[in-house]
């Protein structure tokens, strides 16, 4: 009995061996991941790692997004020279400065009052065309003066804070120039009464018109952004960096709040680096969030990650603490997910913040370095 049990048990044994052999070598091959083509760092030059005599390319590193302000011909050059391609981050709806000198930019609530910032967070009157004006020309600026690879539109959305566990949405803006330019483009009559009975009726009665006009507002600035770039350097990318619900998620709020249509804004973008910082937004404890909503996002514009597609989706992943803290064992978790088809880049949030935990860097440039090609 002994023997046939012993036979009995090495043949599962081997059994087994095969399997889980079999098993690693499918996770070596995803772990390679050959459809990401972008493995990046948002928030500034990787100082630190360089002045350590390190390279780029030998961390896995290829990509560095940066804010268009901080921008030099030196720091360009830098990147350059270590393979790494340069993107700028560009703010659109967010120089809250832009008020002190003209106030009438302001969003107006239902009230037909000047809106609070929710959380501190400042819009400005998409409809405001001296803003829109000194925006466009900075944007024509970054891309004519920077041998940038592309520019990320950030805070392109109304008046609200989302980046928070609980978002913070006001309707706006009700200003009586938006409200002229409401009717003038939908040929919808409101009648002669005060900005509070209005703003009822375009929440009510008339909210799907009024919603769609609003996301048509902001999409015309893509689609204006788009033409600059044509016209000034035509072979950068356009991205933008983007809220991560789904357009279920909070009653709608991606089109019916933040002003966001995604699909009508695709003909002009090339990248959509939807943000999911699972833990900032109250998933602590799920990373497959970050997988999901990407998953959500390539349904939703028919994007799969295959070769030749003309749309990408590069996920901005949370590494560094905000809020909630990301602890250095998720670090390979959250990349998994943020790398899973149809992304086919991904990038960390955000290098200012996060290169002081050298241990959570030490992780990210592991993983980076067993997925590169």
């Amino acid at each position: 009995m002994a023997r046939p049990l012993l036979r009995t048990l090495f043949s599962l044994a081997i059994s087994f061996t095969s399997v889980l052999f079999s098993m690693m070598t499918v996770n070596a091959e995803e772990q390679k991941r050959p459809h990401i083509q972008i493995r990046g760092i948002y928030g500034g030059v990787p100082d630190q790692l360089l002045d350590q005599k390190k390279t780029l390319p030998e961390l896995g590193i290829n990509a560095v997004f940066t804010g268009s302000g901080s921008l030099t011909q030196e720091r360009i050059a830098l990147l350059k020279q270590q393979g790494a391609k340069v993107f700028a981050e560009f703010n659109t709806m967010h120089v809250a400065n832009y008020l002190k000198d003209h106030p009438d930019a302001s969003p107006i609530g239902v009230d037909g009052k000047v809106c609070p910032a929710p959380q501190g967070w400042q819009g400005i009157c998409p409809t405001h065309p001296g803003y829109r004006q000194y925006r466009m020309d900075e944007f024509r600026r970054v891309l004519k003066e920077f041998e940038i690879d592309g520019i990320w539109l950030d805070y392109h959305h109304s008046h609200a804070s989302w980046e928070r566990a609980v978002p913070d949405l006001p309707d706006t803006c009700f200003c009586e120039r938006c409200l002229k330019q409401f009717q003038r483009e939908t040929k919808v009559s409101l009648p002669d009464a005060p900005t509070s009975e209005l703003s009822t009726l375009l929440l009510g009665k008339q909210k799907a018109a009024w919603v769609q006009w609003r996301c048509d507002v902001f999409t015309d600035w893509v689609r204006e952004f788009r033409a600059i770039i044509k016209e000034t350097r035509p072979q950068a990318l356009l991205g933008t960096f983007h809220c991560p619900w789904s357009d279920t998620d909070f009653n709608g709020a991606l089109k019916n709040k933040l002003a966001i249509d995604l699909k009508a804004q695709a003909p002009y973008v090339d990248v959509f680096s939807i943000m999911p910082y699972h833990a900032r937004f109250n998933h602590p404890e799920d990373p497959a969030w970050i997988s999901r909503q990407t998953a959500w996002l390539g349904k939703h514009l028919s994007i799969k990650g295959e070769p030749g597609e003309r749309h990408k989706i590069w996920p901005i992943v949370q590494l560094s603490d905000w809020g909630e803290t990301v602890p250095v064992e998720q670090v390979h978790s959250v990349l998994d997910h943020g790398t899973r088809l149809p992304a086919t880049g991904v990038m960390v949030f955000r290098w200012g913040s996060l290169h002081p935990q050298t241990d959570k860097v030490d992780a990210m440039i592991e993983y980076y370095q067993a997925i590169k090609p």
